[in-house]
């Protein structure tokens, strides 16, 4: 599974990275962030792209898991 780490970076970058981890494995990748404005964008961009997402926090970062 591919695995971004997109902390410390605004959007649109955290949504971009989604974007080309997609197109690399477009059965499953994750997206790890650390503020809310990027993991809503993350997440919207999952969704309109078909994807199951899961969101677990981790202290202050949040991990999106998609998978089709």
């Amino acid at each position: 599974m591919i695995e971004v780490d997109a902390r410390g970076l605004s959007c649109p970058q955290p949504v971009l990275l989604a974007k080309k981890a997609m197109e690399k494995s477009n059965t499953s990748f994750s997206v790890i962030v650390d503020n809310e404005t990027a993991k809503q964008n993350v997440k919207r961009f999952m969704d309109s792209n078909g994807y199951k997402i899961e969101i677990n926090a981790s202290g202050e970062d949040y991990v999106l898991r998609a998978s089709k």
